[in-house]
């Protein structure tokens, strides 16, 4: 054991990334269908492996923490302030009735069994599988003025109480959205799901995550010209109601620019792209479909476009149409639109608002065109703007040191609670100006990954000694403290859910309850039982607003305990 001490004093860092990856080793093995994950993972190897005598400077902790709660905050801003509408409040009345009865649920426990302000927030991260909460109470914890034995000491009690109750955090979330839930609503998730379909969008099915349509809605096809001999192109182009575009001609073995007014001749070969809703009645009208495509194949693009267009806000698609000149629109297809990084369905009657992200399809040339008749082009970029980062990070950081004194009780966001809601805004800020801040979500994963998993790790490996020791003393009235908090809010959150603000289809209450406590598992077994993508629109309404909330619980349990 010296030897192994030895190393780790000269080299802590090896022990971090030896907990990391056996954590993460033992985060993926399945019991059953649960997984620890590699965040408990790692907290656990680090417990173990702090027995060898290990030391990492907080620095390390406080930083890592940062990175990551601004990455959650910067990557929930858009969704989370886009959530708060009045088409979405029950999404934010039952996210905030989870978050208040779990905080009350924790206080009365807390209070009843003498516990001290860090088991009680180490109760509440664990028993409702929030992660953030060790760090934004352990940050609350070492701006209370106590002297600094008993902040490691309550720090420690945080990462133990989370340990003992984090699995069956996540065990009961499934438990209770995955097979309570439905029986409470006597409907299976399946059956609710289909309904849902039905009734949200027209009996269409709705696609989840990684799922394609097997009839891509543009397409492009290489037709032998037969009935279309002597027409003009703008003929064959008008008939489809501008759904496709002649993007090649190739004739006697020659290429001929598709211009308008060119006329088709018997045996052409010509490549049409567009709307596969256009493309399918004016097929028959052109000719023969060919599969040897070699001469007339034709690179397609996509381009992003900022909607700065001056007197266009708040015109609806069908009304930009009919106003933009029809050569200016030519060849060019809309594919997507985003708006404060949300999608916005792409029908006659949505309205395009200034900051708009668009996405085109169509030639190089075309969706030049119609970028710069939309406004500006939003460059794809995979580098990370580090000026725009650092400067959230530092007004977080800010804002964490603000401490208000509420009847004599000192509560204050911390570091964490700062670096979220300044990566809330600036996130937001990114979504209604694109240009700037840009994170890509590869980044974005890893800053939240890494950071999490090595903060809790430095947690472990510091307090690992002490954890030992008080699991033994209150590891199970801790372990079924925890059952508590992790089944009473989710229960009494399902009953307001279902008579207070009246969701009458499981599929949709399920998934909304699963995001009010942010339980990614029970999500994913929602998901797997409902079989469709029904559940995700109330769970990523709710599961914005609850990462916020369940992470301000850090504080509040420290100051109100």
């Amino acid at each position: 054991m010296d030897w192994i001490h030895n190393i780790f004093h000269k080299s802590p860092e090896i022990a971090l990334f030896l907990s990391l990856a056996v954590g993460y080793f033992i985060g993926q093995i399945n019991f059953g269908k649960f997984q620890l994950g590699g965040v408990g993972g790692s907290l656990l190897a680090a417990v173990v492996i702090s027995q060898a005598g290990v030391s990492i400077d907080n620095g390390v902790k406080a930083v890592m923490f940062a990175v990551f709660i601004y990455a959650v905050g910067y990557d929930s801003g858009p969704g989370f302030f886009n959530s708060l509408n009045r088409k979405t409040l029950r999404e934010i009345a039952m996210a905030v009735f989870l978050a208040v009865s779990a905080l009350v649920t924790v206080i009365i426990c807390a209070k009843i069994f003498h516990l001290n302000k860090g088991l009680a927030a180490g109760l509440a991260g664990g028993a409702l599988t929030q992660s953030a909460i060790i760090g934004t109470a352990g940050d609350a914890i070492a701006r209370l003025g106590l002297p600094a034995e008993e902040v490691k000491s309550l720090q420690s009690d945080v990462a133990i109480a989370y340990a003992v109750t984090y699995v069956f955090g996540s065990l009961g979330a499934i438990i209770v959205c995955v097979n309570i839930l439905p029986k409470f609503m006597g409907r299976d998730l399946r059956s609710a799901a289909l309904d849902a379909e039905a009734k949200l969008a027209g009996g269409t099915p709705s696609r989840g995550p990684g799922q394609l349509a097997a009839l891509p809605e543009l397409v492009g096809r290489a037709f032998r010209v037969g009935p279309a001999a002597g027409r003009k192109v703008s003929e064959i182009e008008m008939a489809a109601q501008d759904f496709v575009s002649v993007e090649k001609i190739r004739r006697a073995g020659k290429e001929i620019e598709p211009g308008p007014d060119v006329v088709l001749a018997a045996d052409d070969i010509v490549l049409v792209v567009g709307r596969r809703e256009g493309m399918v009645p004016v097929a028959p009208r052109i000719g023969t479909e060919i599969s040897d495509v070699t001469d007339v194949s034709a690179v397609m693009q996509t381009r992003q476009a900022v909607f700065t267009a001056k007197g266009l806000n708040h015109t609806t698609i069908q009304k930009v149409r009919e106003t933009v000149d029809r050569d200016l629109r030519h060849g060019v297809f809309l594919e997507s639109i985003t708006r404060v990084g949300q999608p916005v369905p792409i029908l006659p009657e949505t309205q395009l608002e200034h900051g708009d992200v668009l996405t085109y399809f169509g030639s190089a040339k075309d969706t030049k065109r119609a970028v710069e008749a939309t406004g500006y082009e939003l460059p794809y970029s995979i580098k990370t703007d580090f000026i725009y980062m650092g400067v959230g990070m530092v007004v977080g950081l800010l804002i964490g040191l603000v401490v208000v004194n509420i009847g004599g009780v000192p509560l204050t966001l911390g570091s964490g609670g700062g670096c979220l809601l300044a990566g809330l805004v600036f996130g937001w800020m990114r979504g209604k100006h694109p240009m700037y801040g840009v994170m890509p979500p590869a980044a974005s994963r890893l800053l939240q990954d890494f950071g999490l998993a090595a903060f809790v790790a430095v947690v472990g490996l510091n307090s690992g000694l002490q954890a030992v020791t008080t699991i033994k003393q209150l590891g199970i009235t801790i372990f079924l403290l925890g059952v508590v908090v992790t089944m009473v809010p989710l229960l009494l959150t399902m009953l307001f859910g279902r008579y207070v603000l009246r969701y009458d289809n499981a599929a949709i209450l399920a998934g909304a309850l699963s995001g009010s406590r942010s339980a990614n598992p029970a999500f994913g077994g929602v998901l797997d039982k409902a079989e469709s993508a029904v559940p995700t629109v109330p769970f990523a309404i709710t599961y914005a607003i609850a990462n916020v909330l369940l992470t301000l619980l850090g504080p509040l349990v420290v100051g109100l305990v």
